[in-house]
């Protein structure tokens, strides 16, 4: 990164036709970590794993907190997708989330040197926070907003979230790009994560058929390690184990050339989630710290 934040952010980000295969990961940022916890995980991420981005998930309201993320991306060279959280508990905290976030990318001059983009929300409309028509103008009015700063906005959605809701076409028009949860293990047919590709289409298709040509990334991702509270399959078949969470990125990394053959560029990917700390079963870490397997995914094919 350059010393100071450039004047413009014109030819700034590498086209989205080079971001395919591995992106980074999900961080859940509900505990409020440190400046430097985050300069320490973001510099692994960078470093170790040749992340390009992480995908937010979860919500800090701490004054200043997104700054502290700005600064630990610029620093590690990496980029964000921010997120407006809704929480599982219905309720308008987003709304001051929102208005915070657009204040401090516009007050924080290096914030759209890092935001890639913005999710609005995660599985709003699995979880019916919003109509579809209601998601749709805020995305719309959202964009406006943040227009000046070249920043694009998406949502952070489910195949059946649209599909629950007789497709939502008006939402997946509003958004600039696609952000898809892609978590087979909670298929009705799911069983070991080797025998998942088929899962991975069929949900992948409702997006190619009604995405109109979009960039997509799956970023909600990944194959459980264990089960608990909210982490229950959806078929009896289903293994959730360490042998099946690697195995499941194994098998992104085996239709490496099939997500690339995808419009824009491809489909990149991010793994859910970084630490078991942050959500139990999904981490690449423990919770002691330790790689729960080897994890060293290609970023190109």
């Amino acid at each position: 990164m350059p010393s100071n934040a450039p004047a413009s952010a014109d030819n700034w980000w590498c086209d989205e036709s080079s971001e395919y295969a591995f992106m980074g990961f999900s961080y859940e940022v509900t505990a409020c970590q440190s400046p430097q916890q985050l300069q320490q995980d973001f510099a692994d991420i960078r470093n170790t794993f040749n992340g390009r981005y992480i995908r937010m998930y979860g919500a800090c309201d701490n004054d200043g907190f997104y700054d502290d993320v700005v600064n630990a991306a610029w620093d590690n060279g990496i980029g964000v997708h921010a997120l407006i959280w809704f929480g599982f508990d219905g309720g308008n905290q987003w709304q001051q989330r929102r208005d915070s976030l657009v204040s401090t990318l516009y007050s924080n001059p290096k914030a759209k040197f890092v935001t890639r983009g913005i999710q609005f929300g995660s599985e709003p409309l699995f979880d019916g926070v919003l109509s579809p028509n209601d998601l749709a103008s805020q995305i719309w009015d959202l964009k406006g907003q943040v227009k000046s700063l070249g920043i694009p906005v998406t949502v952070s959605e489910l195949a059946y979230g649209y599909q629950s809701n007789g497709g939502a076409q008006n939402v997946l028009d509003a958004q600039d790009y696609l952000n898809i949860h892609m978590l087979p293990f909670f298929d009705a047919t799911a069983s070991t994560s080797n025998d998942a590709w088929p899962i991975v289409q069929n949900n992948l298709q409702f997006f190619q058929e009604n995405g109109g040509g979009k960039k997509m990334y799956f970023d909600e991702n990944g194959w459980p390690s264990v089960t608990s509270e909210g982490v229950q399959a959806n078929s009896g078949a289903a293994v959730a184990d360490v042998t099946n969470e690697a195995g499941y990125y194994q098998l992104l990394e085996d239709h490496c050339s099939d997500l690339k053959n995808n419009a824009q560029g491809g489909i990149g990917w991010f793994a859910h989630i970084y630490s078991d700390s942050q959500e139990p079963g999904y981490g690449i870490y423990d919770t002691n710290g330790n790689k729960k397997f080897n994890f060293a995914p290609r970023t190109y094919c």
